[in-house]
């Protein structure tokens, strides 16, 4: 079949920076579904965004759909015909409806009986009479949140669109996009080529844009170009290194079709505000990236990038300076400011501040906080005192200037003021790493201190929130608790701390007096625990692991996650499969004859096979090597030990009769497979591993 490279550009007014790559990927994969959804053949696929364009370019696009073969089946043969052979209603219906005759009719025989079908051979469709409608498509269903309207049209999309280019090789697909009927042409650079540039065929597209539109399509391309121009800029004018947040790096790109790295200076005395502040305003509000000496001490430096290549770029460098200054004076203003009032002074402030309308005010969460903050530090031999005082002074760097100008300075911000009000260095960190894990993959709280202000916040909005019967539900989650409880169970495994969920949960759960719901505690631990699942399931850890452990309900993380890597190692062992079929099978047994009801005292008077006896021996003798490796948490140690019951199991069931007809015999031997199973669920129920066959 004939292919041919196709493209489509959609030209708009200046795309938002922020949605322009998810907009641009979202285009190219609608494309490139709806063709595999019209089984339409093509090769590689290519996305282009800028600015002011979104592009696809489908290489070796077949001309065509392939035929189909069609096969609709009809009536009973012994339906379609009567006694003389002549057709009947049914058949001559059934023909009718698809144009034929019942003579251009097949049958099918099956082992159901035979039935009259109908074949044929669909032609495929011609690509350029399907291209319009599968753009459509990809283009409505775009993730826009608010689409708008220009002029007298009623289409809708996120910018104005002012051309469309639709090329099927050389050939104009003309059936009219977004209201506005396809060319060939596109534009250029709005400043350096504000004309319309005619593109040949797909294959010229960005190289036509290049070379006389000063415009870079390739999104991947323009944000290589910055990277590798902002950097050499830092190292051969200054000798540092810019620091290149992924970011805004992106958000740069988005903004620039023909980008210019340009770096320009502010005053030393800026450089007494704290660096966080300094980079979030040059950041948030001029987009430009920050440059740090060989020490990491911050420059009094920054670089911009034009979307112009300005044959006086000093001018565009003395207009940027003009413009950052007055917002890193506002910057210093602040920070002076704030720095005239201790933070003990603003924790007042807080109590007009609503957290939740039933769980009350942020200094009302600030009190709460700062007294499970003590119990936890006590738990981790941390100084009670220091972490009820962070806790306390923890938001009150709310309602600082500096932090209701920038809001993503938090605990920032508070760190610096607690140093300077002459505060406990733990507790001045700790307000900054009250936040911490803040995403996923973030560091941790480093103090004592912060790890229990960090967790005691979080464990309070879990079960005050839980406790009003206010859980996340579905994709809600306005109070992010999902990733509340990863952060909790993070910090207490990575940190190894010695804390019970159950415990620190009902802590929790004292200092509240509106809570409605009956044993939040248990609830929360819960909830807690479920997030585990996905955590191990991105460690590549399988989830019949998981609900092994979780089967025991072990409320202390650490201990948890030492119970999980220990049950995924013992699985790699080639014993595994074998205890888990047979705790699975003593499991069963046990349940049918009583469960809870019986013991695990054997009589070894009553041991008659010497299978059995073997057994009970080797049991007795793991019983006191895994017994203190239980105490020690070395869970891996004590089931690589338990692996050696293979054998004495396996012979066991081979050779001896369980539902002995003696009551005696047949109670001793469930009283061996009890201790026997209850070893294993020291760890985990191992009887939910996969067995073989």
């Amino acid at each position: 079949m004939a292919t041919q490279d196709f493209l489509v550009e959609l030209g708009t007014e200046e795309l938002p920076p922020k949605a322009l790559k998810p907009l641009s990927d979202a285009f190219t994969q609608g494309i490139a579904k709806s063709l595999e959804d019209a089984s339409i053949e093509f090769g590689k696929v290519e996305a282009f965004a800028a600015p002011r364009r979104l592009a696809v370019r489908i290489r070796d696009l077949a001309d065509a759909q392939p035929d189909k073969p069609v096969e609709k089946r009809g009536p009973a043969v012994k339906a379609a015909f009567d006694d003389a052979g002549n057709p009947t209603r049914a058949l001559t219906g059934f023909a009718t409806s698809l144009g034929v005759t019942p003579d251009q009719l097949d049958t099918l025989e099956t082992d159901k009986g035979a039935w009259v079908v109908y074949r044929t051979v669909e032609q495929g469709k011609p690509t350029v009479e399907l291209l319009p409608e599968l753009v459509d498509q990809s283009l409505a269903a775009l993730p826009i949140p608010k689409r708008m309207r220009w002029g007298a049209h009623r289409t809708e999309f996120v910018r104005p669109v002012h051309w469309v280019i639709m090329l099927f090789g050389n050939k104009v697909i003309d059936t009219p996009i977004m209201g506005l009927k396809p060319g060939n042409k596109t534009r250029g650079h709005r400043f350096h080529c504000p004309k319309k540039l005619i593109v040949p065929t797909p294959n010229d597209y960005e190289v036509v844009l290049k070379q006389e539109g000063y415009v870079l399509a390739d999104f991947a391309e323009r944000r290589a170009k910055i990277r590798a121009g902002v950097a050499e800029l830092a190292e051969s004018e200054a000798g540092g290194k810019a620091v290149i947040d992924e970011d805004l790096l992106d958000e740069v790109t988005a903004l620039n079709e023909w980008p210019v790295p340009l770096m320009g200076r502010f005053e030393d005395r800026f450089l007494e505000v704290p660096a966080e502040a300094l980079i979030s305003s040059m950041k948030e509000h001029q987009k430009y990236f920050h440059v740090v000496g060989a020490d990491g001490a911050m420059l009094p430096l920054f670089i911009t990038v034009a979307n112009i290549e300005s044959k006086d770029p000093a001018q565009v460098i003395s207009g940027n300076e003009k413009v950052i200054r007055p917002r890193l004076s506002d910057a210093a203003f602040f920070y002076e400011t704030d720095r005239k009032s201790r933070l003990e002074d603003r924790i007042n402030r807080l109590k007009p501040i609503v957290f939740q309308e039933k769980l009350g005010s942020i200094y009302d969460k600030s009190v709460r906080v700062a007294a499970l903050a003590s119990k936890i530090a006590e738990a981790i031999d941390s100084d009670p005192a220091l972490a009820e005082r962070a806790a306390m002074l923890a938001k009150t760097d709310l309602v600082t200037e500096m932090v209701l100008e920038f809001t993503d300075l938090q605990g920032i911000m508070g760190q610096y003021y607690a140093a300077n009000d002459g505060e406990a260095d733990d507790v001045a960190k700790a307000l900054n790493e009250q936040y911490m894990p803040r995403f996923a993959g973030d560091d941790l709280p480093t103090t004592a201190t912060g790890c229990a202000v960090a967790i005691a916040d979080r464990l309070d909005s879990l079960v005050g929130l839980f406790g009003i019967n206010q859980p996340p539900s579905g994709t809600r989650d306005p109070f992010a608790l999902r990733r509340a409880s990863l952060g909790v169970l993070r910090i207490i495994i990575e940190r190894e701390l010695p804390l019970d969920l159950q415990t620190c949960c009902e802590w929790a759960a004292e200092n509240f007096t509106v809570l409605t719901e009956q044993d939040t505690a248990s609830t929360v631990v819960d909830y807690m625990l479920e997030r585990f699942r996905a955590h191990y399931d991105e460690l590549g850890i399988g989830a019949e692991v998981y609900l092994a452990v979780h089967a025991r309900r072990p409320t202390r993380p650490l201990d948890f996650d030492r119970r999980v890597k220990a049950v995924e190692a013992f699985r790699q062992l080639p014993e595994a499969q074998a205890l888990a079929s047979a705790n699975k099978r003593v499991s069963n047994i046990l349940t049918k004859q009583g469960g809870d009801q019986i013991g695990e005292t054997v009589d070894t008077s009553l041991l008659q096979d010497s299978a059995e006896q073997q057994l009970a021996e080797q049991v007795e003798q793991q019983a006191g090597k895994v017994l203190p490796l239980f105490e020690q948490g070395d869970y891996a140690s004590a089931l690589r030990s338990l692996a050696s019951l293979r054998e004495p199991v396996d012979s066991f069931f081979d050779e001896v009769m369980v539902m002995a007809e003696d009551d005696a015999t047949r109670n001793n031997r469930l009283a061996l497979l009890n201790r026997l199973r209850n070893l294993f669920l020291r760890v985990a129920d191992i009887s939910l591993l996969p067995t073989a066959g």
